[in-house]
């Protein structure tokens, strides 16, 4: 019913220490480098800039849930991508945080949900899928993270069936963290929706005019308003 993948491959990325900071790495972006910090239990933040187009290949690859190996002034830092700041209206990258994990030391991570398959619940009973999880959290060493697991829905075959974290698998390289009892996706009943027709509304008050026209009180919002401030670095 429900299978899981792993990723083996190893992702090395390219580093360089870094030492402009807050708004000075704006230079640094338009040259093709974004600023990264490294962090982790019992070890001293460090700050790196990584090629852009590097970064983006392998984060393809990695995703939250598989190593990246950060070589940075001779040393290899085994790491997860934890979070990556994107500019709120073009999108581009602005920031990434890495995590450096020890390879023998479980840790938890959300690991995405791949829903694969065809409910006949859905197919000929008129159902609608309800799809109320996209990831679920595991603990596990962080080289066994998996890097997706997919949930098979043809196991729904009849309105109102369920899967539950309880039928997500387990190996003996990760256990789900997550409730055993939280549904993982239903078909539920479709129901239609009856549209009534607009009537006709009764005829406005007619009051004493003021003089002003509508909306004079305020203005719009610029659209063209400065962006909220960038995350610190």
């Amino acid at each position: 019913m429900v299978s899981h993948k792993e990723q083996k491959e190893k992702i090395n990325l390219a580093a360089e220490d870094r030492t402009l900071l807050g708004k000075r790495v704006r230079s640094m972006r338009k040259a093709g480098k974004l600023p990264a910090n490294v962090y982790g239990k019992g070890f001293d933040s460090k700050s790196i800039s990584i090629d852009t187009k590097a970064f983006i290949q392998a984060y393809k690859h990695a995703g939250a849930t598989n190593v990246v190996y950060i070589e940075v002034a001779g040393e290899t830092i085994p790491t997860l991508i934890t979070d990556v700041t994107y500019h709120p209206l073009t999108q581009s990258i602005l920031h990434i945080d890495f995590r450096k994990v020890n390879l023998k030391q479980k840790v938890q991570a959300n690991v995405p949900l791949t829903f694969v398959g065809e409910s006949e619940a859905v197919k000929t009973l008129n159902g609608v899928l309800n799809t109320q999880m996209d990831e679920i959290i595991v603990e596990a060493l962080p080289t066994h993270i998996p890097s997706e697991i997919e949930v098979d829905i043809t196991a729904l075959s009849e309105i109102g069936a369920v899967i539950t974290v309880a039928d997500l698998p387990t190996t003996a390289e990760y256990i789900i963290i997550d409730d055993a009892e939280k549904i993982v996706v239903s078909v539920i009943e479709h129901v239609e929706q009856s549209l009534e027709p607009e009537t006709a509304s009764d005829a406005p008050e007619i009051t004493e005019g003021t003089g002003e026209e509508p909306g004079a009180e305020g203005e719009a919002a610029d659209p063209e308003a400065p962006a909220t401030e960038e995350k610190s670095e």
